[in-house]
């Protein structure tokens, strides 16, 4: 059985690690270096929750600005390639 997923799915998952991990060091170091520190103990599951539930739209954000990297490098690469001669379902389909 093959699983299929968009271009932005699979591009949002990669960046949403990325993310996840900025959002979550930004809300440690906020927690811990600030008189917060002394609820450290409670509040630390709250900044891990946030951080997941932030990043998720974050990463699905950036996701298309990614991949219009991506072919601003392939048309730079291929100068004669224009945006109407991308496959229909993106490089990765089989």
């Amino acid at each position: 059985m093959t699983h299929h997923m968009s271009n932005r799915t699979t591009i949002a998952l990669v960046i949403f690690m990325m993310v996840q991990a900025v959002v979550f060091g930004i809300g440690a170091v906020l927690v811990l270096a600030t008189p917060l520190s002394n609820l450290a103990m409670t509040l630390m599951p709250f900044v891990v929750a946030a951080s997941l539930i932030v990043s998720t739209p974050v990463a699905w954000w950036l996701a298309p600005f990614a991949r219009a990297a991506h072919e601003r490098m392939l048309n730079a690469r291929e100068p004669g390639r224009s945006v109407d001669d991308q496959p229909v379902h993106g490089y990765h389909w089989s």
